[in-house]
């Protein structure tokens, strides 16, 4: 469904599961699980997995802070993007490397919920592809000390709230990890 023209394929994009960005997150280790889960599937069906990796002032290229949680195991051949905006397109090589491999179709993971996944989700059904967003594989920080609701009512509306998005000849939807599918048209 997609609007992309020969862009068939889908890809998984495991968006910064770093060690700093996750500290402390809601359900750390079942969502990381979850990722591990997803990735293992899209190798073995030979989807791409692109691995997304933000920098910022706490999160210093090359600094602890900034790698990868240990628990998730980059292959060389797979891509990663290195991003200084919340939208992982921004400034990146990412459209470059979907449209290399007729990605028309992106199931996204990782965190935070409220920032980059949010943008990274409407920056990709923008840009026309479909999207779905895995609901038990993003996570965020708990950010009630600043008004913010809980972390499980952020997941859980934007699992809502993405749920409902829609546009013409893409589409949109959220799934669990174990109905994720990367052919066809199911989640």
């Amino acid at each position: 469904m997609t609007t992309l023209p020969d862009r068939p394929n889908t890809a998984l994009l495991v968006i910064d599961v770093q060690k700093g960005v996750v500290a402390g997150a809601h359900d750390r280790d079942g969502v990381i699980a979850n990722i591990d889960t997803l990735v293992g599937k899209a190798r073995a069906e030979g989807v791409p997995v692109l691995w997304v990796q933000h920098s910022a002032e706490d999160l210093a290229r090359g600094s602890e802070p900034w790698e990868y949680v240990p628990e998730l195991v980059r292959h060389d051949t797979e891509p990663l993007v290195h991003k200084i905006h919340g939208d992982s397109f921004e400034e990146t090589d990412l459209e470059a490397l979907l449209a290399e491999r007729g990605v028309g179709r992106l199931v996204v993971t990782g965190a935070l919920s409220d920032g980059c996944i949010r943008a990274t989700l409407h920056g990709a059904f923008v840009r026309g592809y479909d999207v779905t967003l895995v609901g038990d594989a993003h996570t965020t920080q708990d950010l009630t000390r600043y008004g913010a609701p809980a972390p499980e009512q952020v997941i859980a509306h934007t699992n809502l709230y993405w749920t409902w998005q829609s546009g013409p000849g893409r589409r949109a939807t959220t799934v669990g990890t174990s109905d994720v599918g990367f052919t066809g048209e199911a989640g």
